[in-house]
C-alpha cells in the first residue's frame, strides 16, 4: 500500500491550469524525486500535498486517509515533514528557536529537540545560540532539514535541498537523506535539478512536464535519452 496518493490531480493559479491529472504513489521507504524542467509544476504539486495550496479537483491520502481538508499543520502532526524551496528558517531567532518551532507539530508534545538531529547535524549543536539569518547557506538549509526532522515524520519533502548550496554540504545532504531512509525508514519526496544527486540519492523518480506526468519509474530508467527529452534546456 502506497504512504502518500496523489490521484487525479488538478490545481489553477490565477487563471492558469498548472496541473493536469497528476498521479503519484510514494511507497513504504522509497526515495522518490521529482523532476522536471523550471515552471513544469513542481513546487505547486508540493505545496497541494502540504495544503499550502488548495486543489481543484482530485484526491490527496496519506497512510490510506483522505488530507485534501487538512490543513498544513494537521498533515505535518500526521508524520509528514516539509523542507521549503529557500529553506524558510526565521532568521532572527536562534538555531535552538527555530529548531524548537517544530516541535509545536509533534503529536506526543514533547519539548525538547531529539538528539538524533544533532547527531545527523553536528554543526547545529555547535551554533544553538546562533542567530539562523547569521549561518551560511549550506547550514540554513542543514537548520531547515534539521527542523523538519523534530517531528519526526514518516514521509519527508524536500523541495530543491542543493540549490545554491557549497557542493561539500550537498554530499553531506544526500548522505543524511539515505541515512535518514535506510535506518530510521523514513520515506522521502523530493524535487531536485541536480542530476548526479537525484542519481545518487533517489530509488524512483517522476518528471513532470507543463503540469502533467510525462515519464516515471525506477531511477535506473532514468536514461540519457529520458533526460534529453524531458529535461535538457
Amino acid at each position: 500500500m502506497s504512504l502518500l496518493t496523489v490521484r487525479s490531480v488538478n490545481q489553477s493559479y490565477g487563471g492558469s491550469h498548472t496541473l493536469w491529472d497528476v498521479n503519484i504513489d510514494v511507497t513504504p521507504g522509497s526515495r522518490t524525486c521529482l523532476m522536471g524542467r523550471n515552471g513544469m509544476g513542481k513546487t505547486t504539486l508540493l505545496k497541494c500535498i502540504m495544503g499550502l495550496l488548495p486543489t481543484t479537483s482530485g484526491a490527496i491520502t496519506f497512510r490510506g486517509s483522505d488530507i485534501g481538508n487538512l490543513s498544513a499543520e494537521n498533515r505535518a502532526r500526521l508524520g509528514i515533514g516539509y523542507v521549503p524551496q529557500g529553506r524558510d528558517i526565521f532568521p532572527q531567532l536562534t538555531v535552538e528557536e527555530n529548531l524548537r518551532v517544530g516541535l509545536g507539530a509533534r503529536k506526543d508534545r514533547s519539548r525538547s529537540v531529539p538528539p538524533q538531529i544533532f547527531e545527523l547535524f553536528p554543526v547545529l549543536k555547535k551554533m544553538l545560540g546562533r542567530r539562523g539569518g547569521d549561518l551560511s547557506g549550506g547550514q540554513q538549509q542543514q537548520l531547515a532539514i534539521g527542523r523538519a526532522l523534530v517531528l519526526q515524520p514518516s514521509l519527508l519533502i524536500l523541495d530543491e535541498p542543493t540549490e545554491g548550496i557549497q557542493p561539500n554540504i550537498v554530499h553531506e545532504i544526500g548522505d543524511v537523506i539515505l541515512r535518514l531512509n535506510k535506518e530510521a525508514g523514513v520515506t522521502v519526496l523530493l524535487v531536485e535539478q541536480k542530476l548526479p544527486f537525484a542519481r545518487r540519492v533517489a530509488s524512483e523518480f517522476l518528471i513532470l512536464e507543463k503540469g502533467r506526468c510525462v515519464a516515471d519509474g525506477t531511477i535506473d530508467k532514468l536514461t540519457d535519452a529520458v533526460v534529453r527529452d524531458h529535461l535538457s534546456v
